[in-house]
C-alpha cells in the first residue's frame, strides 16, 4: 500500500526526467493479468495557438518542487508541461520557442478520484511519455485505483492513453532508440506502445 508522501517526493523529482508519443483508439485490458484496461486518444491536445500561460496545479503542496506537476525540454527547444488539476484529472501543454507561449491546457485522463503520486515524464528521439496515478483514497494513503500510460509523438496535438484499473501503478518508463517502443513497467508488470501499433487491444 502506497501513500502519497514518499513516492509523491520521489516521483516528483523523478518526473524532470521525460515524456509521451502516438495516436490510436481502441479497448483493451492488461496483458494477461485480468484486469480491466483502456485505452482511448485526446483529440483536445495542445490545438491553437501558442499564447496561454503555464498553468500550474490546484492541489495543495508544501515545498518545490511540486509532485503533481512535471515539464521537460525536448532537443529542439519545446517543452512539454503535465499537471494534476483537483478531482478533474490530468492535463498537458506544450510551449513552442518561436511563439514564446504555451498550447491551451488539454485533457489527457479525465477523473474525479484523487492524485495519487507524482507524474514521471520521459522523451527520448521524438518520443514522449508519461504516467500518472489516480484513486479514491489516494489523498487518504490509500493506493491507486487508476493508473493511466500516455504518449505522444511530432506536434504534441495527440495523446494515445492506456488506463489500468485496480493496479498499485507504473514505476518506470524505458524509450527504445529511434522513439519506436516504449515500455512501462512496475509492480512485476509491463505495458508496451509502439509506433506500428500502439497499445495492446483487447485480448
Amino acid at each position: 500500500m502506497r501513500g502519497t508522501g514518499t513516492r509523491a517526493v520521489a516521483l516528483g523529482v523523478v518526473a524532470v526526467i521525460g515524456l509521451v508519443a502516438g495516436c490510436g483508439e481502441s479497448a483493451g485490458q492488461d496483458g494477461g493479468t485480468g484486469r480491466k484496461a483502456a485505452q482511448s486518444m485526446s483529440g483536445a491536445a495542445a490545438t491553437g495557438g501558442h499564447s496561454y500561460p503555464l498553468q500550474k496545479s490546484d492541489i495543495p503542496w508544501s515545498g518545490s518542487p511540486s509532485p503533481f506537476e512535471a515539464q521537460l525540454k525536448l532537443a529542439d527547444g519545446r517543452r512539454v508541461a503535465l499537471h494534476y488539476l483537483r478531482h478533474k484529472g490530468l492535463y498537458v501543454q506544450d510551449y513552442s520557442p518561436s511563439a514564446r507561449g504555451w498550447s491551451k491546457p488539454a485533457v489527457v485522463h479525465r477523473t474525479r478520484t484523487d492524485a495519487c503520486q507524482g507524474i514521471t515524464l520521459k522523451a527520448k528521439d521524438g518520443t514522449v511519455a508519461a504516467f500518472g496515478d489516480f484513486g479514491v483514497y489516494c489523498a487518504d494513503g490509500e493506493p491507486p485505483t487508476e493508473s493511466v500510460a500516455a504518449v505522444a509523438t511530432g506536434p504534441l496535438t495527440r495523446w494515445q492513453k492506456h488506463l489500468t484499473k485496480d493496479f498499485d501503478g507504473w514505476e518506470k518508463i524505458a524509450i527504445a532508440s529511434g522513439g519506436r517502443q516504449v515500455t512501462f513497467s512496475g509492480g512485476g508488470e509491463t505495458l508496451r506502445w509502439t509506433k506500428a501499433a500502439g497499445f495492446p487491444a483487447a485480448r
